[in-house]
């Protein structure tokens, strides 16, 4: 006998002041599908030299907080975490500067990859790492919404992966791109994310 289960969608259309609500029903397979797919969560230049002097500005602390709770969650089921560090002009003068922030936790099974280009799947081993790690969804969170993290999820499209931004973990510097990437993108929240794994 298959089992049913209904999930709720809530799409706002900020133009027109409307909420439309959607039920998503999938069989009790689908959702062992869902269970079973291997996930990567990808930080994206969350780095000193763009954010340290912007952390109120710009709601840092509070992506740090959304980042550090899902990478730890896939961390304890043996999902991928990759951070993701722009080098773009970088030499020995100032690797301190293009450091990682320390707000972003960084555990030793953590990978790390350097991307010259705001796409980090151009010309990096990103694809690989995650063709060899059998990912099956990519979760792209980080900084900045209006380019990395819009380049980085456009590419893992482009390359056969399911792809979704993390609700309250992309950063920029301006709030209406946050509102316009919520409404123009597939997001994934933290609870949703929880129940994958749990």
């Amino acid at each position: 006998m298959l089992c049913f289960q209904h999930f709720m969608i809530v799409k706002i259309d900020l133009d027109e002041c409307v909420v439309n609500i959607y039920t998503l029903t999938i069989t009790s397979l689908e959702m062992e599908w869902f269970k079973r797919m291997k996930m990567a969560l990808l930080i994206l230049d969350m780095q000193k030299h763009f954010l340290q002097e912007k952390m109120k500005e710009f709601k840092v602390p509070r992506a740090c907080i959304y980042i550090n709770y899902v990478a730890d969650l896939l961390r304890s089921k043996g999902h991928c975490v990759i951070h993701v560090q722009d080098v773009e002009g970088a030499d020995e003068s100032n690797m301190e500067a293009i450091g990682f922030l320390p707000e972003i936790e960084i555990h030793p099974g953590d990978k790390r990859i350097s991307k010259q280009y705001a796409n980090a799947f151009w010309k990096t081993d990103l694809e690989q790492i995650l063709h060899e790690s059998g990912v099956d969804l990519v979760i792209v969170s980080g900084f900045a919404a209006e380019q990395c993290v819009l380049f980085t999820y456009n590419g893992a499209l482009e390359r056969d992966f399911k792809c979704v931004m993390l609700q309250n973990g992309i950063i920029s510097s301006k709030d209406d791109i946050i509102v316009a990437t919520y409404r123009d993108r597939d997001l994934i929240s933290d609870p949703v994310i929880a129940s994958l794994v749990e």
